[in-house]
């Protein structure tokens, strides 16, 4: 059994996105994104299918240059290889599930682009 919070501990960091690995399985990866208003990741892609939930706050979540106003309780799901980017309309908390094999240095690396 593992345990982990989404809101516990939660660090924000001044110029980027930060992000916080909070949990790993055999089956995945569980990754918090902690948005201050205005900050983006810009336009990547990942090699694997991912879920994206919008815990706290607002997103402007692009697909395919298609922007998606995405609030609290909402989600998303994209197959890899998929083009997307996301901007906070407010101070947002994210989680990203993302499949086992996928890297969480992938998702630091789009942070600091």
């Amino acid at each position: 059994m593992k345990l982990a919070s989404l809101t516990n501990n939660l660090e924000l960091n001044e110029t980027r996105p930060a992000i916080q690995v909070l949990m790993e399985t055999e089956a995945g990866k569980e990754i918090r994104i902690a948005f201050k208003k205005g900050q983006v990741m810009k336009e990547h892609k990942t090699p694997f299918p991912i879920v994206v939930e919008i815990f706290e706050g607002a997103i402007d979540f692009g697909v395919n240059g298609e922007i998606h106003n995405l609030k609290k309780g909402d989600l998303i799901s994209l197959d890899g290889g998929v083009p997307h980017d996301l901007k906070a309309v407010e101070a947002s908390t994210v989680r990203l599930s993302l499949n086992k094999a996928d890297s969480t240095k992938r998702v630091e690396g789009v942070v600091n682009q």
